[in-house]
This record gives structure tokens, sequence and C-alpha cells, in this order.
């Protein structure tokens, strides 16, 4: 394999890898390449034809793949290189990169920069650990997502849905759109999992049930799926005995989470953190390793893809000043989830200019104060009418109320 020299190389042709290249090239930087092992960039929006992306990053109302094209058009417009149909198999320290091509066969790059923007894959049946038999007719919400509007293939008649997840809510519609029963939305936890406008306007307005605190206990069927037993859970999510409750049904569609795609960043030697699955980054998105950055769904779990852009563009702009200057200003200052926050991103901040910290509560919250705190102190305090745990919040932190090195914590009650 001869090796190829590039200024940086970004692993990811979806929102945030088109984002932070198109960024990169308007930076100056003109020796990149990205990589994307689908057919075609513009990753899960490509599936996505409802509308209701691009309110932030546009100011108006886009469906999944007119948002994609809009990063698409431009990457071509700068004449940006995609390696489709390529995959990343290994990210080294040095910055090396290991890939195969369906064209190009192996290859073997080099940079002095690399963007690791792979997003992130759904929580499989195996992964939660559902019993009972294993007859066709079980998928993850996005495969359900993907064979009904890119391959136009109907996946059942009766369904019920376990999980709350954006996905599996927009799917609940889906189906009923194109005729399909949806009996009800499973969901263990006892609040929703998804935004409140999906839960609006793909359950309420189609009269499909959500009922909380339920999950499923029995899968039945053998060559097809045929019924699930469903029950609900107590405060320790065990199944009430007596609670049962049979759905028949031909297909039943997972939509239990999202984890971030960092196999890559673990043969870097990246280290994660383990409430997000994401890499530990700072205010500059850079990782444990120099050189290494990471934004969007692989660094933790967005819930607007618009978000996804933004915070991959503002990547692009610290890359860019790394391959300009070959280092970024250290940052000391540690943040920390406190009492009633499931985390806060970056993990460390210089303290010398304005951060945007992203941080989820754990459990709804109406109202809710957000505070941060420094060395026993109150720095800044936020009230919000309302915090739920599917939406996050961008909280802008300025340099001036930063005093000293010792660690800030985040907390919300």
């Amino acid at each position: 394999m001869n090796l190829m020299e590039k200024d940086c190389i970004i692993i990811g042709g979806g929102p945030a890898g088109l984002a932070a290249a198109i960024r990169l090239r308007e930076a100056g930087v003109r020796d990149i390449v990205v990589i994307e092992r689908e057919r075609q960039a513009g990753g899960i929006l490509r599936q996505c034809i409802h509308d209701g992306f691009g309110l932030t990053r546009f100011q108006e109302s886009l469906s999944g793949p007119e948002y994609a094209w809009r990063f698409l058009e431009k990457a071509v417009d700068l004449n940006i290189p995609l390696l489709t149909e390529t995959t990343a198999l290994k990210v080294c320290p040095d910055k090396t990169v290991i890939a195969v091509s369906r064209r190009h066969g192996w290859l073997r790059l080099r940079a002095r920069a690399v963007v690791l923007a792979m997003g992130c894959r759904e929580r499989t049946r195996g992964a939660i650990g559902l019993p009972g038999t294993r007859p066709a007719g079980v998928l993850t919400a996005g495969v359900a997502q993907s064979y009904i509007n890119i391959h136009n293939l109907m996946i059942g008649r009766d369904a019920v849905i376990l999980g709350s997840g954006d996905i599996g809510l927009i799917m609940a519609r889906r189906l009923t759109l194109e005729g399909a029963r949806v009996h009800a939305v499973l969901e263990i936890q006892p609040h929703a999992g998804g935004l409140p406008r999906n839960i609006r306007q793909c359950l309420d307005d189609y009269g499909i049930p959500l009922l909380l605190e339920h999950t499923v206990v029995d899968i039945r069927g053998t060559g097809r799926l045929e019924s699930i037993l469903a029950a609900k859970v107590d405060a320790n999510r065990n199944p009430v005995p007596g609670s049962e409750r049979e759905f028949r049904c031909d297909t039943l569609i997972l939509s239990v989470g999202l984890i971030p795609e960092n196999e890559l960043s673990l043969t870097a030697g990246i280290e994660l953190d383990p409430r997000t699955g994401g890499a530990i980054v700072d205010e500059h998105y850079q990782t444990s390793v120099p050189g290494i950055f990471s934004a969007g769904n692989v660094l933790h779990v967005h819930d607007l893809v618009d978000f996804v852009s933004l915070e991959a563009e503002t990547l692009a702009e610290s890359v860019a000043v790394f391959l300009k200057n070959g280092c970024l200003e250290s940052c000391p200052i540690a943040l920390k989830a406190g009492s009633g926050v499931s985390y806060v991103l970056p993990h460390t901040i210089s303290g010398t200019r304005e951060v945007t910290l992203s941080l989820r509560v754990r459990e709804p919250l109406k109202p809710c104060l957000i505070t941060v705190r420094q060395a026993g102190g109150t720095v800044l305090s936020r009230r919000f009418a309302k915090a739920l745990p599917a939406e996050m919040i961008h909280l802008p932190l300025e340099a001036e109320i930063v005093n000293g090195r010792t660690p800030l914590e985040v907390t919300a009650v």
C-alpha cells in the first residue's frame, strides 16, 4: 500500500463530516478527503423523508434529503474529494488511516489532522436482551425506515413499537400512513424518549397510544412474528406480575437508543466518556490524542441534525487553527456533570473565551434551574420553563465568569 499524505482526513460523509469539510475548505485548507462507506454521502438523512430539518441551520423546514443536498451540493462546488464505498478499518495514534475501497483496494493515508464523524448506530434486540423466539419481523426503527423510504418495501401490517425514540415515533406515523395498524408504542421509562413535537405529530394526531413504564417480556412466532407479550414494569424496571397483555402483530420495531460508532476511536487510543459513549474532548473538540477531533453523533447523540452541523463547523474552525499553528490552546479546566445532569460537553475548557456547553438532564424537570459552580460558588444560573432528557440544552459560558483552574460542576434541579 502506498502512503498518501493529507492535511486532514474526515471519516464519515454524513451531516457532521460534510459540514466540517466545507468549513475547512472555506478556511483555506485545500488538501482534505472525506471517507464514506456508503455508495452515496449524506448519512441517515437520505432515508428521512419527513420535514422539520434545517429550522435552526437554514431557518426553513427541509426534508432529510433536502438538508443533506444543501451540503452535498456545496461540497461538489468546492471540489471536495469524497471517497464513497470506502471503509476506514483503523485509525492509528500517529493519524494514519487504513481503509479499503471497492474502487481503489487497500488504502493507507496519513494526515496532520483527523476528524471523526462516523455517527451512531441503533441498539439491537441482542443489546437489550429481549426474550422469546427469533422470528422474522423484528427490526430496528432505522432499518424499517430504510426498507420503506429507500427500497419501497412494506415491512408489515400490524406493528408494535418498543421504545419512544424519535425514529420510532416517526415510523409509527409512517406505517400508519402506509395503511398499517400500529397498536401501541411501549416505553420502559416513566417519560418519553423522543421530542414532544414528535409525540404530538406522530402519536397523538393518529390516536396511537403511548404506554409508559411498559416493555416486551416475550416474543412469539416461528417463521414470522405472531404476537408479543407486554407488561408494566416497576420502579426497578422489573415486570409486574399479572400486568401482561398480548398484542397480535407481525412486526416489532425497536427504537431503544443510539450508540456512538467509536470502534475506530478505540484503535487510535482515544479516551471515551462512559456517559455519552463518545470521545472525551476539549472546547476545540480535540480528543485525548492531539490532532484527532470528534463531533456530531459519534461524540454524543443529538436531538436535531442542525446542531450536528453547527458543532462540526465549530470543530472545523479549530482544526484550521491546529493545521496553521501545529497546536491549540490548552484546556486545563475540567467540566463535570453534577446532580440532575446526565452529561455535559466539552469535558475541558481553557477559560479564555466564551464556550457553549451542551448538556442533558436526567429526568423531566418543570421548572428547571441549571447551575454552574466553581470552588463552591455559583458562577452561572439559568432558569428554564422545562427541561427534558430528549432535548439537549445549550448554555453559553462567558470567559469572564470563570475563576482560576478549579473544576466546574453543572447541576439541574
